[in-house]
């Protein structure tokens, strides 16, 4: 079946989309990729969410503004592809199904017995209806109820990616984005995930509490900064680190005081080193090394990133263009590839990628009349 994949990363950048043909097993071609950034107005409503999210009692009703961002979503998805369509001279009547991932407002992984909560908003129904084509959503909630992590996902594509490029185990794929997180492919289907850390998360936060910007760009911040020892260390005494995996993130789970008297600079290069050394860490616990490391996500794109990972790991690192894939592409393709999955009744989660008791279907399908498939 033909998928068009839509992924829209915390760092509200952008609505990415890809296009696969796939039956939820093996990729049997790659279609169009692109992106379209993120209009002003739903990027307000969607930190407007995230915001109250933080701030929302468990056990109270979900916040008001939740059901309005859901909705500009949809409609921020819609006009995306559209247009993405007709560049590619492509119609909705091409497209067989729909992966869309939402927009993560809330991520809270279980803790002391007690289920963890995850929220991504984007009204599927809506998305469906006016485009005429099914939509698979809500990826991660069951997953959840069943005791998991709800996160990461990806890790069942990385496979069949690296499989479809003819790649061998063992290997592992760090995806950075504003939470990092990494893949090991022992060999046959044995694959085992969690998140290192953070990713781009905390250096964007960073940067624009210090109204400096909305990301670093390319690293120049950090490129000219010196690594604080002592903020670093603070940093890497989390509790999170000593925690086994699998286990998930959420970007706000780290605090930036220990960054509060650095520079701007320093501060960024700190983070990167952070970010490099729960890498590091993340290896270490696995206790095995692959061959080689491929990078995909926003984080490839800062050269400081890709220096602290090479000088920090024991394998090779490379950007995921290296192998031919499309690195800014590759969570939308997940998507296409987790709804296809979806669709046919396959799990995608596993004990090792989200802790569940079982490998698990997710997801659900909604019809262009609105009703469940």
């Amino acid at each position: 079946m033909r998928v068009l994949g839509f992924m829209t990363g915390t760092s509200l950048d952008a609505v990415d989309m890809a296009v696969l043909e796939t039956d939820g097993h093996a990729i049997s071609a790659f279609g169009p990729a692109g992106e379209r950034k993120l209009t002003e107005a739903t990027r307000e409503i969607m930190l407007d969410a995230t915001r109250q999210a933080l701030a929302w009692p468990r056990g109270e009703p979900e916040p008001a503004i939740f059901a309005e961002a859901a909705a500009a979503g949809a409609n921020e998805h819609l006009a995306a592809a559209e247009e993405f369509l007709a560049a590619n001279k492509l119609k909705w009547s091409d497209i067989d199904l729909i992966g869309m991932h939402g927009q993560t407002v809330l991520h809270e992984r279980p803790q002391g017995g007690r289920v963890g909560r995850t929220v991504q908003l984007g009204d599927a129904s809506l998305l469906a209806t006016k485009s005429g084509v099914p939509v698979a959503h809500d990826f991660r909630t069951a997953d959840v109820a069943a005791g998991g992590e709800g996160a990461p996902l990806a890790p069942i594509y990385h496979l069949a990616r690296a499989r479809a490029s003819g790649l061998e185990p063992p290997l592992a794929v760090l995806n950075v984005g504003g939470v990092a997180n990494v893949t090991f492919w022992s060999g046959n289907d044995d694959i085992a995930a969690f998140d290192t850390g953070p990713g781009n998360g905390m250096i964007d936060l960073m940067v624009q509490a210090r109204g400096a910007g909305r990301f670093d760009d390319k690293g120049r911040y950090a490129s000219v900064g010196q690594v604080n020892q002592g903020a670093l260390a603070g940093l890497l005494g989390h509790e999170y680190f000593r925690i086994p995996a699998p286990k998930s993130l959420d970007r706000f789970d780290f605090s930036l005081q220990p960054l509060d008297k650095l520079e701007l600079e320093d501060a960024a290069a700190t983070l990167v080193a952070f970010m490099a050394e729960a890498v590091g860490l993340g290896f270490d616990t696995m206790g095995q090394v692959p061959r080689e490391l491929v990078v995909t996500g926003g984080g490839r794109h800062n050269p400081e990133i890709m220096k602290a990972l090479a000088q920090r790991l024991p394998v090779p690192v490379r950007a995921a263009e290296h192998y031919g894939w499309r690195g800014d592409a590759i969570e939308a393709e997940a998507f296409a590839y987790l709804a296809a999955r979806t669709a046919k009744g396959l799990p995608i989660s596993f004990p090792k990628t989200t802790g569940v008791p079982k490998p698990m279907t997710g997801g659900r399908i909604v019809n262009p009349d609105g009703q469940p498939a």
